[in-house]
């Protein structure tokens, strides 16, 4: 019986909630990918309906830098766009005014694919 009593401690990393302490925050570490030193452009229509979108990866920045350049980007070429996982999507076929951008904050590009 006293093996039942140890396992449910309240360091127990499934515990959400406690009638004691409340909603229980677990701290969560992001493993970034690292860069090789050059940022992957691509134009992508698969899965989106015929609808053209350039990709941008490996660029081995966290999650809020991710935004803050995905949004700079949108802005420059006036489109919309997204941060998926490590990877920054901007609607149309912009690669020229991307890698301007790019160049601007350091990275080197490499066009992928067509």
């Amino acid at each position: 019986m006293d093996n039942d009593n140890n396992s449910t401690t309240s360091h127990d990393e499934s515990l959400v909630y406690s009638t004691s302490q409340g909603r229980i925050k677990h701290s969560t570490t992001e493993a970034i990918t690292a860069s090789d030193g050059f940022a992957k452009v691509r134009r992508e229509t698969k899965g989106r309906k015929g609808k053209g979108v350039v990709t941008i990866t490996g660029l081995g920045l966290d999650n809020k830098a991710l935004k803050e350049l995905a949004k700079k980007l949108k802005k420059t070429c006036g489109t919309g766009g997204s941060v998926v996982g490590e990877v920054i999507e901007v609607q149309g076929d912009k690669r020229e005014e991307i890698k301007l951008v790019l160049e601007k904050n350091g990275f080197k590009v490499k066009f992928i694919g067509g």
